[in-house]
């Protein structure tokens, strides 16, 4: 779908509600066509002059029942009762009923229209096949209403409609997966649970680009446990895991809560997880000790002559024998939250895969057919049977720079298919691949791996760094032509940035990546709107920068890359001027 929009560039609501009934099984087929149609590339055409009323909003392609509601009226004469009645017919697959109004239809466009007998018939034959995906329009409205809006709050209010948006599926942590990884990708940090800075929900860290992970979302930890915790925080901060044993109910928050937050982070400001879990019995038992003393009304036997405050029982904590690897800590925050929140199990990984393999972001369709080698973590495994009844393989891999999905066929899964588990850590060969079913190329690339194999610890630690970087797959000369952006030097902007410019060929040596925008007047809403909405619809892979003020002291990096072309510069040069927009 995403592939389909960015294609399609809607310019109007319509675009998107019509996008909407399109993508589904049938329709689809006429999904490039009309975006072709709509660029002018593809001519529109009318079985009937009279059909144009009804179908020129979608470039003359049935998409909706209103469409053939209204052809119905226009073409054959129908009342509004016989245009429901075939709305009916078709809508509910009524065969009988469909046979009966079709004369009716042939009679009236003949009657009604002039038309000849075998076009109507025509349209009807297209008419029956409609019947097995038709939809409605006003339903397609509302989904993609909803679609408008969400896409806007996310645009202009990042933050907030993430918190929002992972808080309406904490209790779903396949998708807070996918909605944190979506955080990283937009340059919001998400933060580990935290008892003194944490809420029920996910919270905005104000001014900050970071959201804090809410509590109740952490696996075997209820609302009713956080909201225990907020009660007793509204007397100050917790001082240690003493003083938060001491302020928090035993009876609402269970040894599963104090477990899931621990082994979460979320105790991380008060005490070592190793050390926690290893008193957490100890902690427990004085914690309830303390509460149901307090509870009966028993005080210390020297508790008026000393202050009870000076005699109160203490809890000792014992350092923990074993200290828990980073591995295993992080795979608490998998299992518990979805995703590593704290640290990637990675980042001990850096100079071997930078040597080793390319980097996921570069994994694109620009390398179609090229051989590459590709490594990571393995985030999912999804397994199919073949129409020979062998099994083979999708596997999701991820490293620090992105995701990208490998397909294991039968011969190599065979070998390997035991060892292919969520967290191995693998180093892939194969080819790249960007071809959908019909050989067309798109806009994702995978890989068809020919070999795999897994990267143990031992090898990361035995591995002698040799100081180079693995060479990326070349591009043929036809894509590089292709990507040069920069077409025509002799224009203005040409000019203008031609001293600090070389053709834009994102993934060879020595490009450059990053686009500086200069924004004379940070208060200035309206370019600053402008410059938002021109840069999401040229989406790429260059960084875009800020320079915020007349005397260009600060600069902020934007959460989101575009693709440098001639078309984003030149409408960028409109609203802010030929020197606020370098390449360089």
């Amino acid at each position: 779908m995403k592939r389909y929009l960015r294609d399609l560039k809607p310019s109007a609501f319509g675009d998107i509600i019509a996008m909407v009934a399109l993508y589904r099984p049938g329709p689809m087929q006429f999904i490039d066509s009309f975006i072709k149609r709509k660029h002018g590339s593809e001519q529109i055409s009318y079985l009937h002059d009279k059909f144009e009323n009804s179908l020129e909003e979608t470039y003359g392609i049935l998409v909706y029942q209103e469409q053939f509601m209204q052809i119905s009226k226009d073409f054959a004469g129908f009342t509004g009762g016989q245009a429901d009645t075939l709305r009916k017919a078709v809508g509910k697959k009524k065969i009988d009923l469909m046979r009966k109004v079709k004369a009716d239809f042939v009679e009236g466009a003949v009657k009604h229209s002039g038309a000849d007998p075998k076009l109507a018939e025509k349209f009807w034959a297209q008419l029956e096949e409609f019947a097995n995906y038709c939809f409605n329009k006003s339903h397609a409205a509302c989904y993609g209403l909803i679609a408008y809006q969400t896409a806007y709050l996310k645009a202009h209010y990042p933050d907030a409609f993430m918190a929002a948006l992972m808080t309406s599926d904490q209790n779903d942590i396949d998708r807070l997966a996918i909605e944190i990884n979506e955080c990283k990708h937009m340059g919001i940090k998400v933060l580990p649970p935290d008892v003194n800075e944490g809420f029920v929900e996910f919270a905005v860290v104000p001014d900050k680009k970071e959201i804090r992970f809410g509590m109740a979302a952490v696996k075997g930890v209820g609302t009713g446990a956080v909201e225990e915790i907020l009660r007793a925080r509204k007397d100050g901060k917790f001082s240690s895991v003493e003083d938060f044993a001491k302020r928090v109910s035993t009876s609402k928050f269970n040894k599963k809560a104090w477990d899931s937050l621990i082994k979460s982070g979320g105790f991380d400001s008060l005490g070592d997880r190793s050390d926690l879990l290893f008193n957490l019995e100890t902690v427990q038992a004085f914690a309830s000790k303390l509460q149901k003393e307090a509870l009966s009304g028993q005080t210390d036997l020297f508790g008026d002559l000393l202050g009870a405050a000076q005699v109160q029982s203490t809890v000792t904590m014992q350092p923990s024998p074993v200290k828990h690897t980073d591995r295993e800590r992080l795979t608490w925050e998998r299992e518990l939250m979805g995703l590593y929140v704290s640290a990637h199990p990675l980042d001990n990984y850096d100079v071997y895969f930078e040597e080793q393999t390319v980097p996921l972001m570069q994994v694109t369709p620009d390398y179609d057919g090229k051989k590459a080698t590709i490594g990571g973590l393995v985030s999912t495994v999804r397994t199919i049977i073949t129409k020979s009844g062998t099994k083979m393989a999708f596997v999701g891999l991820e490293d620090k720079t992105g995701e990208s999905e490998i397909i294991v066929f039968p011969n190599l899964y065979e070998q390997i298919g035991a060892k292919l588990v969520q967290d191995a850590v693998i180093r892939a060969t194969g080819k790249i691949s960007a071809r959908d079913r019909d050989g067309n190329l798109g806009t994702d690339a995978k890989m068809i791996a020919d070999e795999i194999q897994f990267v143990s610890d031992n090898e990361l630690n035995t591995y002698e760094s040799n100081g180079r970087k693995m060479d990326r797959p070349k591009v043929s000369a036809k894509v590089k032509a292709m990507r040069v952006a920069v077409k025509n030097p002799s224009t203005m902007v040409a000019a203008a940035v031609a001293t600090a410019v070389k053709p834009i060929i994102p993934l060879d040596k020595d490009i450059a990546k990053k686009l500086y925008v200069h924004i004379k007047n940070p208060d200035d809403q309206d370019s600053l709107r402008q410059l938002k909405q021109i840069c999401g619809n040229h989406p790429g892979l260059f960084d875009i920068i800020l320079v915020l003020g007349a005397d260009k002291k600060s600069a902020v990096k934007l959460p989101f890359k575009v693709e440098a072309d001639n078309s984003l510069v030149d409408e960028l040069v409109k609203i802010l001027g030929e020197d606020s927009v370098v390449i360089k």
